[in-house]
């Protein structure tokens, strides 16, 4: 009787911080008994970044950058990733980091790119600008980093409506809720594809804008 084959390994997947890393968390949670992925390294711009003691509670390898802009710090830190996720990394990646993980390395952001991104636009100043601008509609946005910030190809977005009395911090608040289910979701989707060296553009089945900002997530390849 010939004997299976061994299960596949989980992708193994890096995630660059810089603050306390809610986004960091949603992924634990959600790859905690998953086959396709796994955390396995942590890499931070700060050492003092909370999101650093919620890898290490997690069982996950954590790097403090020196230098975030030396491409050889970031690439030894990054060591075996098949993917990498920049969730609330606010630096900007060096281009031979970009070019070495070309289609494997994935931004989320707290608005519907390509409005309200750019260099400094992260955090409250991100939803502070979509009020003021008069939008309806804001949300979360996962897309493909490249040599500009907040530029690459989009790969899946979750509007979030744009209340009348909302403020920046009861904006944020929304959108880093739906924030928590796409990033992993994604994450999933593109593990399961075997992190493709080609772009992957997904798209939510069935409406992704319904009322009280709820949605099952499940995500299938875009026309």
């Amino acid at each position: 009787m010939t004997p299976s084959p061994p299960a596949p390994l989980p992708l193994p997947v890096a995630v660059l911080v810089s603050g306390g890393g809610t986004n960091l968390q949603a992924l634990f949670d959600a790859l905690r008994d998953a086959r396709a992925a796994r955390v396995t390294r942590v890499i931070s711009s700060r050492p003092d970044a909370g999101a650093l003691e919620r890898a290490r509670r997690a069982g996950a390898l954590t790097t403090a950058l020196a230098d975030p802009a030396s491409a050889d710090e970031v690439l030894t830190a990054l060591g075996d990733a098949r993917l990498v996720v920049l969730a609330g990394y606010v630096k900007r990646i060096p281009p031979a980091v970009v070019a070495r993980f070309r289609w494997r390395l994935i931004n989320i952001h707290p608005a519907l790119l390509p409005a309200f991104g750019g260099a400094g636009m992260y955090g409250r100043r991100v939803h502070a600008a979509v009020i003021a601008s008069g939008a309806a509609v804001s949300g979360a946005t996962v897309h493909y980093v490249d040599d500009e910030y907040d530029h690459g190809p989009i790969i899946a977005q979750w509007p979030v409506p744009v209340r009348p009395d909302d403020t920046p911090d009861s904006l944020a608040a929304r959108v880093l809720e739906v924030e928590h289910r796409l990033l992993p979701s994604v994450v999933l989707e593109l593990a399961r594809r075997g992190a493709p060296a080609v772009p992957v553009r997904l798209s939510a089945v069935g409406s992704a804008f319904v009322a009280g900002d709820t949605l099952g997530v499940e995500l299938e390849q875009g026309g």
